[in-house]
């Protein structure tokens, strides 16, 4: 078998493997578009946003950002009829006071808003902004919250294998080396095949020619020659 059939045997199975460890890391939680999302629901007390951010840090996510209307309504519908979410939900976007403008703490880009109409207060120091789950709308407010009733996670697929639990990543090792071992034993076996096929098509066709007289043949006819030339 050539080299390079051996990759590419291998690339549709790798390929199987990662699809499986790039998947949301369970059922609970959804996918969106090339996310995945989870709803804390546990209550906290909480002493700054950071405390929020850490029970999505601990999931491997950050707390959610929203890019386009689509993700927004789909934020919306689950909240109300899967997550049964509270009516504000706290957003994971702060006010950056050095640009004067509003950032996502996963670093993404702000590419989209959805703000009711409010009116600014002049200091937007601590401002943070809220998702309003009865009409989809966003809203300004103080990210000093003494409390939480659930935290909106949200994490990037492929999913970071870094953030997968332990026995995932047990599975996923197992699951990629068991085709590796087996593709590579079916090659070797092939392989050999091929050659001890090969060799018994060499030997077949490779034998000289024998003579319709063995030697003894041979012999007696050389005899028989030389008594007729003494007689003659």
């Amino acid at each position: 078998m050539p080299r390079a059939a051996l990759p590419a045997l291998l690339l549709p199975l790798l390929s199987l493997a990662a699809a499986t460890v790039a998947d949301c890391p369970s059922s609970t939680w959804v996918q969106f578009q090339d996310s995945c999302y989870i709803f804390l629901q546990e209550a906290i007390k909480v002493e700054s946003i950071e405390d929020v951010r850490n029970q999505c840090t601990d999931h491997g996510a950050d707390m959610v950002s929203i890019h386009n209307e689509e993700e927004n309504a789909f934020i919306l519908d689950t909240l109300q009829n899967h997550w049964k979410g509270p009516d504000d939900l706290l957003l994971g976007m702060f006010y950056d006071t050095d640009d004067a403008s509003f950032k996502w703490f996963d670093n993404s880009n702000m590419t989209f808003d959805k703000w009711a109409d409010q009116e600014d207060g002049e200091d937007l120091v601590d401002t943070c902004g809220f998702l309003y789950t009865k009409t989809g709308e966003w809203k300004k407010g103080n990210c000093e919250v003494s409390s939480v009733e659930g935290t909106l996670c949200k994490a990037a697929m492929p999913y970071d294998k870094k953030y997968l639990s332990d026995n995932h990543i047990l599975i996923s090792t197992l699951v990629i080396a068991s085709t590796v071992i087996l593709t590579v034993l079916g090659a070797i076996i092939w392989f050999l095949y091929k050659r001890n096929s090969d060799s018994g098509f060499t030997t077949v066709f490779s034998t000289a020619p024998q003579s319709p007289y063995n030697d003894d043949c041979v012999l007696v006819v050389a005899e028989e020659n030389e008594h007729t030339i003494q007689f003659d």
